[in-house]
């Protein structure tokens, strides 16, 4: 791989002049001073990060990306891998959870397959970006070699293009992929030194067995790992032995996103997983990312907590599709209308607590 791979590009700066007018305007609007929390805390990065003095999130771009895993083989999921087709389906034909929250923001929606064992039923509207049938099974070979982790990062960097070509104001990721809470964990674990324990969940609904079960498996693949790498914990080593298609291209997309200037809402656990790959390769990458939710996924907090992240909400979820954080698009939206339409002290004829 080389500097001039899209994804490498120089990452684009906030506005620290934005940034500064929106503090001073949230310091005369008619409130108590920070008392709408996080809400003006959003308002103040989203100004900065769009370079404007009236943040927007009306414009959001939504992109699912699918791919299978090779894992799946050892028995880690409830779930039969030709689901992720049948999914991409679903996502298109409108039946799924994300988009259904797509058409209720108003949100555009693009589904992109990174590669699939099973063909979906379905091929309009669907991005073809496939590297492969799957990726190899992590548990005893590397995930997919250089040539494949390319092809996936610069599908990611593709998505990203196009959000900006449509004047996206805010960037969703999300996924689709029996196996791949494995796969992230795998690479969760590599990139923070962590046992599988500490990170392995039921996915898709493993029971404390089958839990038990797929730490097991990732522990036989952080072994291989070692083997094969060494000390060698580099995020695109880590990614390309540990992780699958989906998740680089994801990757991919939240670099991409940030070289072009467009701010990125994180969904739970997985695309998680690709923040923390993403920002470990390119660690001014993390002034470009909001987090919607907490993950279910019992890992999720520690990935929270390397990132130095705060979410938004607390729901309980474990969907993915970029559920979580289709769900937290209405607040962003609000703090905006907060910080945009409020008035300050001198239109309203308020005195504040200097006056």
């Amino acid at each position: 791989m080389t500097t001039s791979s899209p994804w490498l590009a120089e990452l684009a700066s906030p506005s620290d002049t934005h940034r500064q007018r929106a503090l001073a305007r949230q310091s005369q609007l008619t409130k108590p001073a920070g008392s709408l929390g996080e809400l003006e805390n959003v308002a103040v990065r989203l100004a900065a990060l769009q370079g404007t003095d009236t943040p927007n999130a009306e414009r959001v771009q939504i992109a699912v990306f699918a791919g299978d895993h090779g894992v799946c083989d050892e028995g880690i999921s409830l779930f039969p891998q030709a689901v992720t087709g049948q999914m991409i389906a679903n996502f298109v034909t409108g039946g799924a959870a994300i988009s259904v929250m797509a058409r209720q923001l108003g949100a555009a929606l693009e589904v992109i397959n990174t590669g699939t064992v099973c063909a979906p039923p379905l091929s309009d509207g669907v991005v073809d970006e496939q590297v492969a049938a799957g990726t190899a099974n992590l548990a005893r070979e590397s995930a997919m070699d250089a040539q494949q982790l390319a092809a996936a990062l610069a599908a990611g960097d593709r998505s990203a293009a196009r959000a900006l070509e449509r004047g996206c104001q805010l960037f969703i990721a999300g996924e689709m992929g029996i196996g791949n809470t494995t796969s992230a964990s795998a690479l969760a674990c590599a990139l923070l030194a962590e046992h599988p324990t500490h990170l392995t969940g039921p996915g898709t609904g493993l029971d404390r067995q089958g839990v038990q079960h797929k730490a097991a498996v990732i522990q036989q693949a952080l072994a291989r790992h070692q083997q094969q790498h060494g000390d060698d914990a580099t995020p695109l080593t880590c990614l390309q032995s540990l992780g699958g298609f989906e998740i680089a291209a994801i990757t991919g997309a939240l670099i991409g996103c940030a070289a072009r200037g467009i701010p990125v809402l994180v969904d739970g656990f997985i695309v998680s997983v690709a923040a923390l790959c993403a920002v470990q390769l390119r660690p001014a990458l993390s002034c470009w990312l909001l987090f919607a939710h907490r993950s279910r996924e019992p890992g999720h907090q520690r990935i929270l907590d390397a990132l130095e992240a705060t979410p938004l909400l607390d729901l309980g979820m474990r969907l993915g599709e970029g559920s979580g954080a289709a769900v937290a698009v209405p607040l962003i939206r609000s703090a905006c209308a907060l910080h945009n339409q409020m008035a300050t002290f001198a239109d309203a004829g308020v005195s504040n607590a200097d006056g």
